[in-house]
């Protein structure tokens, strides 16, 4: 199901910075990343974040400018990371690869014809976390002392467990996916300007009348990144299919359709890898000076891009007064 379908189905509202102040919110690591390493990569001299060895390490600079977000409205993350790709989500893994792979060959054109706008457009449309960016993200939360959970498998089926489970008050990601993993409250826009959207599942299920199985089975026939829809199934054919014939495999019998692996997402969906095994620590202590000098000296990224990143967390952790950030 694409973003646009579940949007049309999930129960969206706008929240206030200050209704959601002093929550704790299970982050999508990979999503919230990649969304800030593309628009650094957009908007950003290459040079600012290349060290004389060639390594980009864009994502520094995403971080620094993306975290004060957090902090500035009183908001404690636990940054979730990926754990293995389900086999599931290959024919989605291989589909994005083409597309940057496109994207690459489009780029290196622009480039030649000298329209450097469209060049730096397509250039962060390529970009993927690599072991580079993933290995320094996790040493600079660390010397931030930010939280990090390492999921077994999808982030956001573990994000959304913490959620349901009471370990964070929200999830946090810019996908819907939280809401068919089961995340109660799940907070996105938190990589946008202004305030959040608050994504709630109960009243997305009250909306409609359904159960939460049956939300599953509504996606799973639209589509989703683990399978193919019913081609030219929407999500208010696919609602109505379910409300007439209660489940995924009454619906599929009833009107002569198919859906691929469609057991295997459904379980994916309601039973996912997750685990309880980590130890969550509040109170936290950054160590700033470590922090700046990981990314301006260790990986020589220009003080001056990050700089007011790095005041802005200073500012934002004495003006909160929380014990936990102090």
């Amino acid at each position: 199901m694409g973003n646009a379908d579940l949007r049309q189905l999930a129960a969206i509202s706008d929240v206030t910075w200050d209704e959601v102040a002093g929550s704790v919110v299970a982050v999508d690591a990979h999503n919230w990343l990649y969304r800030y390493l593309t628009t650094t990569v957009k908007w950003t001299d290459s040079t600012i974040y290349t060290t004389a060895d060639g390594e980009e390490v864009a994502n520094l600079v995403g971080i620094v400018q993306g975290l004060p977000k957090f902090f500035d409205h009183d908001l404690t993350p636990i940054f979730v990371f990926d754990g293995g790709v389900t086999e599931l989500k290959a024919s989605e893994v291989a589909d994005r690869r083409e597309k940057r792979e496109q994207a690459e060959e489009r780029r290196a054109e622009a480039e030649e014809r000298g329209e450097t706008v469209e060049a730096a457009r397509l250039e962060a449309r390529t970009q993927r976390l690599t072991d580079v960016i993933l290995e320094t993200t996790r040493e600079l939360f660390a010397r931030l002392d930010v939280p990090v959970v390492d999921a077994p498998a999808e982030g956001e089926a573990q994000a959304a467990y913490m959620a349901r489970h009471g370990d964070a008050d929200y999830a946090g990601s810019e996908d819907y996916d939280t809401l068919l993993f089961g995340a109660p409250r799940t907070l996105r826009q938190l990589t946008s300007k202004g305030a959040p959207e608050l994504m709630d599942l109960d009243a997305t299920l009250a909306r409609h009348d359904l159960t939460r199985e049956q939300l599953v089975d509504v996606a799973i026939l639209c589509g989703t990144d683990f399978n193919p829809g019913v081609d030219g199934v929407g999500p208010k054919t696919a609602l109505q299919a379910i409300h007439d014939h209660g489940d995924l495999w009454t619906a599929l019998d009833a009107e002569g359709w198919q859906v691929v692996n469609g057991d295997r997402v459904r379980d994916l969906f309601l039973d996912p890898p997750v685990t309880d095994d980590y130890d969550i620590d509040l109170d936290v202590d950054p160590d700033m000076d470590a922090a700046r000098d990981y990314v301006v000296e260790e990986w020589e990224v220009d003080a001056a891009e990050v700089e007011r990143g790095f005041d802005r967390i200073e500012e934002s952790l004495v003006q909160t007064g929380l014990d936990r950030w102090t």
